[in-house]
């Protein structure tokens, strides 16, 4: 299970919700909510290290975009 999706459990309660989404759907028109996504950038950037701007956030909006970025920034960052 992809980190992203391992947090979206951990935010859910459940891995229903993470296992049905597929990975470039628009997870605010998944039915997930606007306070568990900002809940979800806290959550990243916890457990990632990966700092993650407003700007940013326009930007993130699947799980694939999600993954993109943290990976991105790992690398550039030499890893968290």
């Amino acid at each position: 299970m992809s980190t992203i999706r391992t947090l979206l459990v951990e935010l859910t309660g459940t891995a229903e919700f993470a296992d049905s989404v597929g990975d470039d759907v628009d997870l605010a028109a998944s039915g997930i909510d606007s306070g568990d996504l900002v809940r979800l950038v806290l959550l990243v950037e916890q457990r990632t290290g990966v700092e993650i701007t407003a700007e940013d956030v326009e930007q993130l909006r699947t799980i694939a975009d999600y993954e993109r970025f943290v990976a991105e920034r790992t690398a550039t960052t030499g890893g968290a």
